[in-house]
C-alpha cells in the first residue's frame, strides 16, 4: 500500500469560478435552459410555437463527429428550428452549430440571456444567414 497523501482539487481561482466542475447527464437540464423552456412553453401557449423537444435530435457533422442542439423546435410557421442555450461558448460548441448550419436545411439559432439592465429577455443569433 502507497504512502502517498491524498490530493484534493484546489479551490477554484477567480478566473474559472464559473464554469462547472462537470457536465449534467444527458437529457438533464440546467438552470438557463429550464428558463428557456418555460418561455417556448409560454411562446406555446400563444401560437408561435406548435412543437419543441430538449436534446431530441442528433446530428451527424462527420463520421464520428456529432451535434445535439438543446432545444429542437417547431415554428408556427411550420419551420424546423434548432437552439442553443449558452451561458458561455467553447470553442468547439461555436464550430459544431456553424459545421451544422452548412449541412442541415434547418434554422439554427443561439440564444443567450440578456441582462436585465439590457431590457432582460433573450438575445438570438441566427447561424442561418
Amino acid at each position: 500500500m502507497s504512502s502517498m497523501p491524498l490530493q484534493f482539487p484546489r479551490r477554484p481561482s477567480a478566473g474559472n469560478r464559473h464554469f462547472a466542475l462537470g457536465r449534467l447527464k444527458a437529457g438533464a437540464m440546467n438552470q438557463t435552459e429550464r428558463a428557456y423552456a418555460q418561455h417556448l412553453e409560454a411562446l406555446k401557449a400563444d401560437g408561435r410555437v406548435l412543437w419543441y423537444r430538449f436534446e431530441g435530435i442528433k446530428l451527424r457533422l462527420a463520421d464520428t463527429t456529432f451535434y445535439t442542439p438543446d432545444f429542437a423546435v417547431l415554428a408556427a410557421t411550420g419551420l424546423l428550428e434548432m437552439h442553443e442555450v449558452k451561458g458561455h461558448w467553447q470553442d468547439d460548441a461555436r464550430a459544431k452549430i456553424k459545421i451544422a448550419a452548412d449541412q442541415y436545411p434547418m434554422r439554427f439559432l443561439a440564444v443567450k440571456v440578456r441582462p436585465k439592465q439590457d431590457g432582460g429577455g433573450w438575445s438570438v443569433e441566427d447561424f442561418s444567414e
